[in-house]
């Protein structure tokens, strides 16, 4: 396989800048080179398009209407609106926080990669390796979470018709919901794979999809109102908790509503090696993402604070779907309900896709390092979809294995959003953490330079991991019994002794991680194979 830098096919978007009034694409492959790897993907996208692609990783509002029922449980308006603006203020530490270290180690690996340089010798093997598997099984286990919560969204949109008062149209039968949940994870995926070369102009729709949706439900449901409209003290300052939990717990357990929408940051990172200057295009999208999604999920959430019906009906409701339920309510016909429905259920199809995108690209950077079993089948690369084919058919047969779970509980989307937030939580904080018992030492010279706010955006960040690993292990709502018991633990456990297990037959002696020639080292005696600069 050539190890020179594959040229952007056309219609690709050429970068100008001084000099010689062009900027080539090429700038990534060199910084690319100069960590060890050799450029295998194509490099198509702006800093615009990272964001955009950002954007609908966390596809505010459909990202934030698949969970509102456990802020409604938790608190009600409260938790929803207050939440979503305290989650989404430490998500942007954790934006900065990245992006900064981003911008000294622009690789696929993302902060598997960084966990790795950033540490010291004598761990840096085994940070990495827990960094770089619970940034897999976060990016795996998001993306399932996504396209379960839009098969169970899909079921409460087509149940605004009902075929009697109070019963929708579709009974939803267990093997039902499962064969639509594969139906959407094998879409997603065709369209990731067969689709590649459009992919950023489809986030590009996605944007301006998102907005003209956002408007739409905005100015329908104020406008229309039916049931009449809750006083601003209730929409915005509303707090009935029901989930079991005492007041100020239940607050923090509904967080998962705003830090599900959020989780997804850091996994843009595993575009670097699709973007033409990620040393500064994907940090600066990251935060510009963040700041996006805060004013796109208030101009979501506080119109349904207005117009919310009955919230001890809505926690009540089987399908814990309540988006539908609340938008039909508004406007009083199922007709109009779904109309306006249409754009989330575009929205959550666009989601999918940008998900399993990225899956596809951390599990295939960390394979590339020879740190997932089997690696050499899933570090490989299409020649002529130019994308990791073989990483994105193993994170969709997770998917769909995992997916099995919901035939024993229907709480299992809770697990699968659960356990995504909990590993993305831990694989984000582990670069953040060694860069501060480093004294931030490594980022002194970084193109996205945090300065003087660097250690107060830093501690933010990894404060919130701290947190979010018991919080969101807890059971959505008490008292506990087989059907609403939490899974996340069990799956997060259960793929640390995988992890664990194979580290000891077989990573301790041979996983030597990313290459070392960056650090002045020389690489092991057949370390680092197809995907670095060596030859094969």
């Amino acid at each position: 396989m050539s190890t020179h830098p594959k040229t952007a096919p056309p219609g690709a978007v050429e970068v100008r800048g001084p000099g010689d009034g062009h900027e080539s694409s090429d700038d990534g492959d060199v910084l690319l080179a100069a960590m060890g790897y050799k450029a295998e993907l194509v490099r198509r996208r702006s800093t615009w398009h990272v964001a955009f692609m950002s954007f609908v990783l966390a596809s505010i509002p459909y990202g934030l209407a698949t969970t509102l029922y456990y802020p409604l449980q938790g608190g009600g308006p409260v938790v929803v609106i207050w939440g979503w603006l305290l989650v989404s203020l430490i998500i942007l530490c954790v934006a900065a926080s990245l992006g900064e270290i981003t911008s000294v180690y622009p690789t696929a690996g993302g902060v598997y990669y960084q966990t790795f340089m950033l540490a010291p010798s004598s761990f840096r093997r085994v940070a990495a390796y827990i960094c770089g598997w619970s940034y897999v099984v976060g990016n795996i286990t998001i993306t399932l979470a996504v396209q379960f919560g839009t098969t169970l969204f899909f079921v409460a949109c087509v149940n605004v018709f009902e075929s009697e008062p109070g019963v929708g149209v579709w009974g939803a039968e267990t093997y039902q919901v499962f064969l639509t949940f594969l139906a959407i994870t094998l879409l997603c995926n065709a369209i990731s794979a067969f689709g590649n070369r459009w992919l950023h102009l489809l986030d590009t729709f996605a944007i301006f999809w998102t907005f003209a949706g956002l408007l739409a439900i905005l100015i329908t449901i104020l406008a229309v109102a039916k049931e009449g409209r809750n006083s601003a003290s209730f929409a915005l300052g509303g707090f009935e908790p029901t989930s079991g939990w005492p007041a100020g717990w239940s607050f923090c357990v509904g967080l998962l509503h705003a830090a599900y929408a959020t989780s997804s940051t850091g996994m843009v990172i595993s575009m670097c090696e699709e973007v033409q200057r990620p040393a500064t295009q994907v940090p600066k999208a990251m935060v510009i993402t963040i700041l996006i999604n805060t004013v796109g999920g208030l101009l979501f959430l506080v119109p349904l604070m207005f117009v919310l019906p009955d919230l001890a009906m809505l926690v009540a409701l089987p399908s814990a779907q309540p988006v539908p339920t609340i938008i039909k309510s508004a406007v009083g016909s199922s007709g109009a309900a779904i109309a306006l429905l249409i754009p989330l259920m575009v929205l959550a199809i666009l989601c999918g896709v940008a998900c399993t995108t990225a899956a596809s690209r951390c599990t295939w950077a960390f394979a590339r390092d020879g740190a997932i079993p089997g690696s050499k089948w899933w570090k490989h690369v299409h020649p002529k979809l130019d994308l990791p084919l073989n990483a994105m058919m193993l994170s969709m047969a997770i998917q769909i294995v995992l997916g099995a779970i919901y035939f024993g509980s229907y709480t299992a989307f809770n697990a699968f959003s659960g356990v995504g937030v909990i590993s993305l939580t831990v694989s984000y904080g582990a670069p953040i953490a060694v860069s501060m018992l480093e004294g931030r030492a490594h980022v002194k010279e970084a193109k996205f330079p945090l300065g003087k706010i660097g250690w107060l955006c830093n501690s933010v960040a990894i404060a919130w991991s701290i947190l979010a690993v018991p919080l969101f292990c807890m059971p959505a709502y008490l008292p506990v019994t087989a059907a609403n018991v939490n899974y996340a633990p069990v799956v997060f456990v259960g793929f640390v002794v995988i992890a664990f297990v194979w580290y000891a037959v077989w990573g301790r002696k041979n996983y030597r991680g990313p290459p070392t020639e960056s650090l002045g080292e020389d690489p092991m005696p057949g370390e680092h194979g197809v995907g670095t600069t060596k030859k094969d």
